[in-house]
């Protein structure tokens, strides 16, 4: 194959286009640092906040913030191992996987091989190398199952409706959306290895990556409503980690949930300051 003419190269890489991803800005790690706290201040505990910070900071492609945060996160004095450490990698990494879909994804192919990079050398060979979101003809009835119970409990008692709705706009639309979004990338699979992202984190993901990247104002709602519904349905019980029972109470409702969207803002804020 013919090689790319200067000219074209250049036209890639044009600096309006903006080709290369966000550096960290000076203020990030005590930005990261004062959301933690607050979210403790809230019997919220990391998951909750680290799942915020990580789809945020995905969604504005910025690598390098990625590394101040698992600093943040993992400098934490209760960490004492390096196994820990790697469960908190684990964590973020498994946040964006998700984000591919609210994202794309490009951003996660970007971010995810650059923060493997970045980690320490002695967390590296901690990190789980086997995959587990392989369909098969014994896995594909599970995986549709938690892709329709995820939706319903998002979306009820709207869910058909909406179903119907994606479904006019193309009939394959739903299909994806429930079967390989929910099913298979939205809900974690049943597995012994890697980190799991609950109900509760997941609904924060979906609430950080839509908020950050703005413009989508009605998904951004929906996602709120998701939210609080999980409280409603008591499927937060399953994911103690993300905070105590007060925690999640405050975190559904209209502080707490007001308290994610400016935390999404504020580092939205941060990261397009160094643009």
């Amino acid at each position: 194959m013919s090689k790319l003419s200067p000219a074209l190269k250049t036209l890639i890489n044009a600096p309006h286009a903006r080709p290369g991803p966000l550096p960290a800005p000076p203020n990030i790690r005590a930005i990261y640092a004062q959301i933690a706290a607050e979210a403790s201040s809230h019997s919220l505990h990391r998951p909750s906040w680290l799942a915020l910070t990580t789809a945020a900071t995905m969604t504005m492609n910025s690598p390098d913030s990625m590394a101040a945060l698992f600093s943040v996160a993992a400098g934490d004095p209760s960490i004492r191992s390096d196994r820990e450490r790697a469960a908190i990698a684990e964590f973020m990494r498994e946040v964006g996987l998700k984000c591919i879909g609210f994202n794309g994804v490009p951003r996660t192919i970007n971010n995810l091989n650059a923060f493997r990079a970045s980690l320490p050398p002695s967390i590296v060979p901690l990190l789980s190398t086997t995959p587990t979101r392989h369909l098969t003809p014994g896995t594909i009835p599970s995986v549709t199952a938690r892709g329709n119970k995820l939706w319903e409990s998002v979306y009820r008692p709207l869910s058909r409706k909406l179903e119907a709705k994606l479904a006019d706009a193309h009939p394959d639309l739903p299909v994806f959306i429930i079967e390989g979004e929910y099913g298979a990338l939205f809900s974690d699979p049943e597995r012994r290895t890697g980190a799991n992202v609950g109900r509760v984190t997941t609904s924060i993901v979906a609430i950080a990556c839509l908020r950050a990247q703005q413009g989508v104002g009605p998904q951004v709602l929906s996602h709120v409503f998701g939210l609080r519904k999980a409280w409603e349905d008591g499927s937060w019980e399953g994911e103690r980690e993300a905070g105590t029972r007060e925690g999640v109470e405050w975190l559904v409702g209209d502080e707490g949930c007001g308290w994610v969207l400016e935390k999404v803002d504020q580092v939205v804020g941060a990261l397009s300051a160094v643009r």
